[in-house]
């Protein structure tokens, strides 16, 4: 393993190995205050949440770290979790009436290790409320392009591949992408956003060569298309937003006006690298109970373990969010494409041993 190469197990403070990624790292301190003046001429609020929650989150793909927290006065321990996200508690307080917020998180994902993942990382994520999910676009765009200046580049690299970040990003809804990169009609195959057709995109992956096996669910085989025909197409002349995603993925944003068929939610891309993946906020706390409850049935069904629902979460759901948008960017990933890292690893003060 060549010195500055950080594995399981390495011994990352070594001098020669930390000289390696000194330079990458002072950059990283420099996009650190690029993004805090960034959020703070624009007035939002820099808040800090526990990573220690209730529920970890309702992904029903994550895996998460349990603990237990001792009760100091003889009570039961209560089951709690690292966080895989800030969300639920930010949006307790768009609720308690905070409307512009962002935080540099620490979040949590187990079995989570390669290039561009890490068992613990850095989210930035931010909210705003009363804005249309277009302004998060904006401000994202302007964001990249501040760090970018920070850290003295110019373009976005990544194995020998670049782009510019200061040009307009482009913006692609997810139909538009399967039928530029798949020749799908990628809605027709669900007539019913709530319930698509399996066999329908399974007829499709079959016929532009995507393999997929029986216990994939329509979902799965989208998933798979996308990694296989179109992410490898994305972002690499300029970034791009992939926006207006299919009802039945994305699990906390509202139907796109009298579309129901797609949803308020958008993912950002560079060089065929998810940056971040936004939200126009569900606010229907009976609409999200039901989406949280078929999260937790597939995790069951999938993995044999479910994540709890945050009650305390849906209470201020019911006692009124305000309409919002949201988004959650991997810092760690943008400091990969600012400093031309080819892993993760490159970029972490301290990665976990």
């Amino acid at each position: 393993m060549s010195a500055g190469k950080i594995g399981v197990g390495e011994q990352w403070w070594r001098p020669e190995r930390f000289a390696v990624r000194r330079e990458r790292l002072e950059t990283r301190a420099r996009i650190v205050a690029a993004v805090r003046a960034f959020f703070a001429v624009r007035g939002f609020a820099e808040v800090e949440t526990p990573c220690l929650q209730a529920s970890p989150g309702m992904e029903p793909h994550l895996k998460w770290f349990s603990t237990a927290l001792t009760d100091p006065y003889g009570g039961p321990d209560r089951t709690m979790s690292l966080h895989t996200s800030p969300e639920f508690a930010m949006k307790k307080l768009l609720v308690a009436g905070m409307p512009k917020i962002y935080q540099l998180a620490r979040v949590f994902r187990n079995a989570e290790r390669s290039d561009t993942h890490h068992p613990e990382f850095t989210m930035l994520e931010w909210y705003r409320t009363d804005v249309p999910l277009e302004a998060l676009m904006d401000d994202t765009e302007t964001l990249v392009a501040s760090c970018a200046e920070a850290a003295g580049v110019t373009r976005l690299s990544r194995r020998g591949r670049s782009c510019d970040p200061f040009q307009p990003w482009r913006r692609l809804s997810v139909a538009q992408a399967f039928r530029d990169y798949a020749g799908i009609d990628l809605l027709a195959t669900a007539p019913d956003p709530l319930q698509p057709q399996r066999e329908l995109i399974a007829a499709e992956a079959a016929r532009i060569g995507v393999s997929v096996s029986p216990s994939d669910r329509w979902d799965d085989i989208v998933f798979r298309i996308m990694m296989d025909r179109i992410e490898p197409h994305l972002g690499f002349d300029a970034p791009v937003f992939l926006h207006s995603w299919p009802l039945s993925m994305a699990a906390l944003a509202r139907p796109l006006g009298a579309d129901n068929r797609v949803a308020e939610r958008f993912e950002a891309y560079a060089l065929g690298v998810e940056l971040a993946n936004a939200f126009g906020e569900l606010t229907d706390a009976a609409e999200q109970r039901r989406r949280f409850a078929e999260d937790q049935a597939l995790a069951q069904a999938l993995y044999g373990a479910a994540p709890p629902a945050d009650e305390d979460f849906l209470a201020a759901l019911e006692f009124g969010m305000p309409d919002s948008a949201g988004i959650a960017l991997g810092f760690d990933r943008l400091v990969m494409l600012l400093t031309g890292a080819e892993r993760i690893d490159d970029v972490l003060w301290a990665p976990v041993g």
